[in-house]
């Protein structure tokens, strides 16, 4: 008997003539009773092979390879099954007719060609595992299972059929069906549609947003968006070119990736250069990732070449490509990047832009000297050199190189490059113009408002906490502590009151920097978030030598061990050899000792060799930021890390620094 609700029944009706009326798609029939179904159809893909004039024998060879890619057991895992069908979707099956002959591709899916496909639709597919489920609709493409979706009615949110779609995925009810599956859905027709692939999240579901819909739709969201994603030409493109495997995270593309990389690659047709602003948190990175992939694939002579301004972004472009199995050469010095300039074989690499100076000896290009890197390039520049292929040039964090001396560097080493700019900040006014001059206009834009809207990104909440200058007394001292925990239990107080105490003498001296750690203390003790290991932090100082006077006040509160800096400081004895004064520190050696001390803190070792692995201790301590916040509470930066920092949002962001026309406010959205 059917159980599926009478409501529920006239929504998955309509949608089901909506897929075949205005989609195109062949009804497959009510599979309810059907027995033996499954994710691959196989005399339908016998059907549809056949009339790609294939022999039975190849047949045969295809359903078998097919058959081996999608089973589960033996240690493969629903992830290790999927990425082996998708390859073979996408890629075709290889197989030999018979011994002696040379192999041949058979594909699946006729990608170039939407509408050779045969696409279907069954409804009420039941699957028997150790639990039966039956889902809503299930889409075929010439027998193989693509995309399922479940349906919910006006009165019930869509987060039960995304549930619904995860608890069919478990080992117990029928995760070996979705081996074949790539688009997982559930909608209903107020809502709209949510999509994701295998095992994603709940709350990593997408929304597809685009404003034209076919005009049977009308003002229906579910309607509007099913035309919009899974139209047959929509469909393919968007599995065949915006798919990929990061470890063991399947991931499909946001609308806002989709349509950047679409406008690039019009771009690209007619060489024409411009500015890709998404903002950060929206998966820029991953933008990248499918920009090169398309671009490499249909321009046989095409390189590409991604230039970042910083080490951190240099390192985390490559781990992202090597993440979704795409090689990418890292360049390791100056003369190694004109070397592989020289290689054709190598298309896909990536540079540090102070890398473009021969002697790769410019520690930082924080600086934005560019100056430096032209005038070496132009000096030691053999007469025989020459760059091998079209060189598409993607420039990370464009909006840090507004002078256009990055452009003159380009077009010295690469005179026929085209240059995209990506950016995640607004280009603010002073240099908007220039950068449109040197990259050209904007081709994709996608504001940080949107994604706000869209849930991509946290709005930021700014609370202004002032400080007073001078405490002039243990009266304003105690009120101070009152009012920060005005709402707290006695309990509650008692126990931060003890903290306090220990921390009053050494705070009430140091006036307003530490009155701002105590507030910060006091914030890791009150807060929910902060206070339950799984939050962090990061506070913005005005200078290198404010955020080591910071880490210094630190060490005096719980927060030691568990708070670091980073910058781009690197502690060298050359920089204080001339700065004894004999009247105390200077702000010089300060910082030089500060930075030893918490190395060799760090390292337990001596801090003559502590202080010369402060590369390690900047990767270490992030690591321990981003994945083990409990054990990294806090990190105390200047401008280093604001953006293209990987890791998942800060709890919290204390700035004490001058905010006018700065780029900080777009660092930290995600």
């Amino acid at each position: 008997m059917n159980t599926v609700g009478e409501t529920e029944i006239r929504t998955q009706e309509r949608v089901l003539t909506f897929f075949q009326k205005t989609l195109g798609y062949t009804c497959l029939g009510n599979w309810h009773a059907r027995q033996d179904n499954s994710n691959v159809e196989k005399h339908l893909l016998t059907d549809w092979l056949k009339s790609r004039q294939h022999e039975d024998e190849i047949i045969t060879k295809v359903l078998y390879e097919l058959d081996k890619a999608s089973a589960l057991g033996s240690n493969r895992s629903l992830i290790d099954a999927n990425r082996e069908v998708y390859e073979l979707l996408r890629y075709g099956v290889n197989v030999q007719p018979s011994t002696g002959e040379h192999r041949i591709t058979v594909k699946l899916i006729d990608w170039e060609h939407p509408f050779s496909n045969d696409f279907g639709i069954a409804e009420e597919v039941t699957l028997k595992g150790e639990h039966t489920k039956r889902p809503d609709l299930v889409l075929y493409i010439n027998g193989i299972a693509i995309g399922v979706l479940e349906l919910k009615r006006s009165t019930v949110s869509v987060s039960e059929g995304i549930r619904q779609n995860l608890t069919n995925q478990r080992e117990d009810f029928i995760e070996r069906f979705f081996a074949t599956v790539q688009l997982v859905m559930a909608g209903s027709e107020i809502q709209g549609l949510r999509y994701s692939t295998i095992r994603t999240p709940e709350k990593q579901w997408l929304h597809w947003k685009e404003t034209d819909a076919h005009p049977d739709a009308g003002d229906n969201p579910l309607f509007r968006e099913l035309s919009q994603l899974c139209n047959k030409t929509r469909m393919l493109d968007i599995l065949h070119n915006f798919i990929v495997f990061d470890g063991t995270i399947k991931k499909i593309c946001r609308h806002n990736q989709f349509f950047g990389v679409k406008a690039a690659q019009t771009r690209i047709k007619s060489r024409e250069g411009g500015i890709v602003w998404h903002t950060q948190g929206s998966g820029k990175s991953l933008t990248m990732v499918w920009l090169a992939k398309s671009t490499l694939e249909t321009i046989p002579n095409a390189r590409v070449l991604i230039i970042t301004d910083r080490t951190e972004l240099d390192e985390q472009i490559e781990k992202v490509f090597n993440g979704v199995n795409e090689n990418i050469r890292r360049t390791q010095s100056g003369a190694h990047l004109l070397q592989v300039l020289a290689n054709s074989a190598e298309r896909l690499v990536c540079s540090l832009v102070h890398k473009f100076g021969r002697s790769g000896e410019i520690a930082d290009a924080d600086t934005d000297d560019y100056d430096d890197y032209v005038e070496d390039i132009e000096k030691h520049l053999s007469d025989g050199f020459q760059p091998r292929g079209e060189f598409f040039v993607f420039v990370d964090e464009c909006h840090r190189t507004q002078s256009g001396k990055l452009h003159k560097a380009m077009k010295v080493l690469l005179p026929n490059a085209m240059l995209i700019g990506f950016t995640g900040t607004p280009l603010l006014k002073n240099d908007k113009q220039r950068s449109i001059e040197t990259f050209g206009t904007y081709i994709h834009t996608y504001k940080y408002d949107e994604a706000v809207e869209d849930s991509v990104v946290l709005d930021l909440r700014y609370e202004a906490r002032d400080v007073d200058q001078n405490l002039t007394s243990q009266e304003e001292i105690d009120q101070w502590f009152e009012d920060k925990t005005s709402g707290l239990t006695e309990r509650a107080k008692a126990r931060l009151r003890k903290r306090w105490i220990t921390m009053q003498n050494v705070l009430s001296s140091r006036e307003r920097l530490g009155k701002i750690v105590a507030d910060i203390v006091l914030d890791m003790a009150e807060r929910d978030r902060l206070k339950s290991g799984r939050g962090n932090a990061m506070l913005v100082a005005d200078s290198i030598f404010s955020a080591c006077r910071f880490f210094e006040l630190f060490q005096e509160t719980p927060l030691k061990g568990r708070c670091a800096i980073v910058t781009s400081y690197r502690p060298s004895a050359d920089t204080v050899a001339r700065e004894e004064t004999g009247e105390g520190r200077t702000d010089r050696q300060t910082e030089y000792y500060v930075y030893r001390q918490m190395l060799a803190q760090h390292f337990n070792e001596p801090e003559n060799t502590a202080m010369h692995k402060a590369d390690l201790f900047e990767r270490e301590v992030k690591e321990l930021f981003i994945k083990k916040p409990e054990k990294m509470k806090l990190l105390i930066v200047v401008d280093k890390l604001l953006t293209g920092f990987d890791a998942p949002p800060a709890t919290y962001l204390y700035i004490d620094k001058n905010m006018q026309d700065h780029y900080l406010k777009n660092g930290n959205q995600s």
